[in-house]
C-alpha cells in the first residue's frame, strides 16, 4: 500500500468519526432546540443539498486546481461548519449554514470529500487489488461511523458527571468536528503535489459517458431511497416509536456500525467469486428486506434484531460499486466518473429526507422504512438486469 493510500484512509477515518456523532446529535440537538420532526427533516435535506452543491463546485473548479488543493480546501470548510453549528442555534442560520457547509447527517460519506478520494485511490492500486484496497477504504469508514455513534453516549455519561444539558454535549462536539477538520486538513497537506491531477480533472468523459450517466440515474433511484433512512430520522423514529434513550441508540448505532464495517471485507472475496454486479444485487436485496420488516416488528427487541441483520449486509456493495465505476472507465475519466456518480446521488438523497419527516409527522408508522427499502430494492433489479454482462477488467475471460 503506498503512502498516499495509508494517508487517504486515515483522514476518511477521521472524517467518518465526526459524521458517527454528527449523524446521531443533529437530531437530539434540533429537538433541544424546539424545532419540529418536519424541521429537522427540513434542516437534513438542506445539509445534503449542500453536500451535492458543493460537490458541483468541486468539478468545475477541477479542471484548474489540483485533487490535493481541493481538498485542503474542502477541509478548512468542515473546520468552519463544526465552528457555525457549535455557535448559531436559530434555524434559518443553520439552515443556511448546512447548506454551504459539509456537515453529514447520512451516517455514510455523501460528501464533496469522496469523489477527490476515490479518484486517488482508485491509481493507488492495480486491477487485482482494487476492490481489497476500496474494501479497506469502506471498513475504515464504516468502524469510524460506528466509533462516532459510541462517543455520543460517553459524552451523555460524563454530561451527567458535570451536569451537561444535551445542549451543551451537542455544541462540544461540534467543537470536536471543527478540530476532526484541521487535523484532516494538515494531513491533506502531507499528500505528493502530482502534477497530473490538474491533467487528468480537464480531461472530459469520453467512451465510457452513456455508462457512467445510466449508473448515476441508477444510484440516484438508489440514494433517493436512502435518504428515508439516514441515520438521524432513523434515530428519530425510535426516538419516538420506542422511547430509547441517547445512550441506548448510541450503542445500537455502535453495533450497526461494527457489523456493516467488517461485513464489508468479505465484498472482496465474494466479488472474486460472483462478481462485482452479483455482490451488489444480492447482498442487497436481502439487507433492504430486513429494512422493511423493521416497520412491522412487534417489539423494540425484534426491531433491533431485524437493524443488526441488516447491517450485516447493507454496506457490503458499497466497496464493490465503488470499484466497480472505477473499473469500468478509462483510467483518464476516473474523476469525471466519480463526481458524476456521486452528485446526482447527493442531489437525489437530498429530496427524501423532508418526506421522510413529513410523514413521521403525520404518522406514527414506519412508512419512510417502507418506501425507501422498496426504492433500494427497485434500484437492485435495474442494475442487475442493465449492467450483468458489463465486466470490469478482472472478470474477463
Amino acid at each position: 500500500m503506498t503512502g498516499s493510500a495509508r494517508t487517504l484512509l486515515l483522514t476518511r477515518g477521521l472524517r467518518a468519526f465526526g459524521d458517527g456523532f454528527v449523524a446521531l446529535l443533529l437530531p437530539v440537538y434540533l429537538i433541544a432546540l424546539g424545532f419540529s420532526p418536519l424541521q429537522v427533516g427540513m434542516l437534513t435535506t438542506a445539509t445534503l443539498l449542500g453536500s451535492a452543491a458543493l460537490t458541483l463546485v468541486v468539478g468545475a473548479v477541477a479542471h484548474r486546481v489540483s485533487t490535493r488543493r481541493l481538498l485542503i480546501a474542502v477541509s478548512a470548510l468542515m473546520c468552519l461548519t463544526g465552528l457555525a453549528f457549535a455557535g448559531l442555534g436559530g434555524f434559518w442560520p443553520l439552515v443556511i449554514v448546512g447548506c454551504i457547509g459539509t456537515l453529514n447527517p447520512s451516517g455514510g460519506d455523501v460528501s464533496p470529500f469522496l469523489p477527490l478520494e476515490q479518484s486517488m485511490l482508485a491509481h493507488s492500486a492495480p486491477d487485482a487489488e482494487r476492490t481489497s484496497l476500496f474494501a479497506r477504504y469502506s471498513l475504515t469508514g464504516s468502524l469510524m461511523v460506528a466509533g462516532g455513534a459510541l462517543a455520543v453516549g460517553l459524552a451523555e455519561q460524563l454530561g451527567r458527571h458535570f451536569a451537561w444539558t444535551h445542549l451543551d454535549i451537542a455544541r462540544g462536539m461540534f467543537g470536536l468536528y471543527a478540530i476532526l477538520g484541521l487535523v484532516v486538513m494538515g494531513l491533506y497537506r502531507g499528500l505528493p503535489a502530482v502534477e497530473s491531477d490538474a491533467e487528468k480533472a480537464r480531461q472530459p468523459l469520453g467512451p465510457s459517458r452513456n455508462r457512467v450517466f445510466l449508473l448515476a440515474g441508477l444510484f440516484s433511484i438508489d440514494s433517493f431511497g436512502g435518504g428515508f433512512l439516514v441515520q438521524s430520522l432513523l434515530a428519530l423514529y425510535l426516538f419516538q416509536h420506542y422511547g430509547l434513550s441517547l445512550t441506548t441508540a448510541s450503542a445500537l448505532f455502535f453495533w450497526m456500525g461494527v457489523l456493516t464495517a467488517f461485513s464489508q471485507l468479505a465484498s472482496g472475496r465474494l466479488a472474486r467469486r460472483i462478481g462485482l454486479v452479483n455482490t451488489m444485487v444480492f447482498t442487497h436485496i436481502p439487507a433492504n428486506i430486513c429494512l422493511m420488516l423493521v416497520a412491522f416488528a412487534p417489539s423494540l427487541p425484534v426491531a433491533i434484531g431485524l437493524l443488526l441483520v441488516r447491517s450485516t449486509l447493507s454496506a457490503m456493495d458499497v466497496p464493490a460499486r465503488s470499484s466497480y465505476v472505477m473499473a469500468i472507465v478509462t483510467p483518464p475519466e476516473r474523476a469525471a466518473a466519480a463526481s458524476l456518480t456521486n452528485v446526482p446521488r447527493s442531489l437525489a438523497s437530498a429530496l427524501s429526507p423532508s418526506i421522510a419527516g413529513l410523514l413521521l409527522t403525520l404518522s406514527p408508522f414506519a412508512w419512510p422504512l417502507l418506501i425507501g427499502g422498496g426504492l433500494k430494492i427497485g434500484y437492485d433489479l435495474l442494475l442487475l438486469l442493465m449492467f450483468r454482462t458489463v465486466k470490469p477488467p478482472e472478470e474477463m475471460d
